[in-house]
């Protein structure tokens, strides 16, 4: 459903700050505008001398100047999107939803304690269990903490909060998807399915849905017409399930370019998609009146996208807190994978992200893998290696 970077990382204050106490977190970006401001300083000086020395000549020497002075020393890339995680409060109960409703397919679960996992979630004395849902080439975990469990999903939480995370899941049949909902008594978030309208070219026919999973973590169906979505949502014959896999995992920003400074410039995914959402549909959709959506969809190579939603109207959403654990059941994260892992931990610790590490511990080291991040407005991204 689905675009330039300017500000830095995050105006956000980690937990324990007060927004003055902030450090400027503004780093790569203003060292990113400086080196263009020099080139085009240099390409201004070099002007005088094209004439004398030959066009094709200079025309080379100030490509060089401005790609290499420009380029930052961190440009790693994230190679592949994973897991999709969240935090439940009754591990069976949720499979059971996932597999029996939404039709994924149980593939293992694992329990944890110690040093590692507390490192890792930032959660001091946690012990958890976590089942691996696949669907599709996508795959879910689900986690259920067994020792220090966290806060549920706020009751009056919206969309436009900006602690709002859902996964996008494919289906090959809006109405039946619909009707299997129905039946399984599902919390709607939406009124109902809503079909976006022809006046949008990015998103004009899509069906959408959004709902709510026992937890009461918000997902949507979605289903794209001939033209939309990636080749493989639009399977033909008489054994299609009816659902398809995980087209991306959408969070709701407070400034779209921020945010592209993050995934785009320093995670290095770039953008695959953008359009501007508006209209009943859209309101009736995300249960906002009144929204307007600025939509971008960044990518890695492999696995979901990720897409950026930025509420240009209604300005009211709240917040992430600034006290949010691992352990809530509002929490989720995404495994994002890199052979360069350690160089995007040392550009991420350059720039003063906001590691999760237990309280009062130093940021990470290079060597610490994984580990968690959180994006400007503190989303959770998990970084591995391959």
């Amino acid at each position: 459903m689905p675009p330039t970077p300017r500000s830095a990382l995050s105006t956000q204050p980690k937990r324990g700050e007060t927004r003055a106490e902030r450090p400027d977190t503004s780093g790569g970006s203003d060292e990113v505008s400086d080196t263009f401001d020099s080139a085009r300083d240099q390409v201004s000086d070099t002007f005088g001398h094209v004439r004398a020395a030959g066009l094709g000549r200079w025309i080379a020497v100030l490509a060089f100047i401005v790609l290499a002075r420009a380029t930052p020393a961190w440009a790693a890339r994230v190679e592949e999107i994973g897991c999709i995680g969240n935090t439940v409060s009754d591990l069976d109960r949720a499979r059971d939803f996932y597999v029996r409703v939404l039709g994924f397919r149980a593939d293992g679960e694992r329990e944890e304690a110690g040093p590692e996992l507390e490192r890792r979630t930032g959660v001091f004395a946690a012990r958890t269990r976590t089942a691996r849902l696949v669907l599709g080439s996508e795959c879910l975990e689900l986690t259920e903490y067994l020792a220090q469990k966290g806060r549920p999903v706020p009751s009056d939480s919206r969309s436009n909060d900006r602690d709002f995370q859902h996964v996008a899941i494919v289906v090959s049949d809006m109405d039946r998807a619909y009707a299997r909902l129905r039946e399984a008594r599902v919390e709607h978030a939406s009124s109902g399915p809503q079909e976006l309208p022809a006046w949008n070219p990015s998103a004009g026919g899509i069906k959408a849905f959004y709902f709510r999973d026992p937890d009461r973590h918000v997902l949507e169906i979605i289903w794209f017409p001939p033209g939309k979505g990636a080749e493989r949502w639009h399977r033909s014959g008489k054994n299609v399930p009816l659902t398809l896999g995980i087209d991306h995992t959408a969070v709701v920003v407070n400034d779209t370019e921020a945010s592209l400074a993050f995934y785009r410039d320093r995670l290095g995914m770039p953008e695959a998609g953008h359009s501007e959402n508006h209209g009943p549909e859209q309101e009736r959709l995300n249960g906002v009146f009144g929204a307007r959506l600025r939509i971008t969809q960044v990518r890695a190579p492999k696995g979901p996208g990720v897409e950026l939603l930025e509420y240009l109207a209604p300005r009211d959403g709240r917040p992430y807190p600034l006290d949010a654990r691992g352990s809530d059941v509002f929490h989720w994260h995404v495994r994002i994978r890199s052979s360069e892992a350690p160089t995007l931990v040392s550009a991420l610790r350059t720039a003063r992200a906001s590691f999760v590490t237990l309280p009062g511990a130093a940021a990470p080291s290079s060597t610490l893998l994984p580990l968690r991040v959180r994006d400007p407005d503190g989303h959770v991204l998990q970084l591995e290696t391959p």
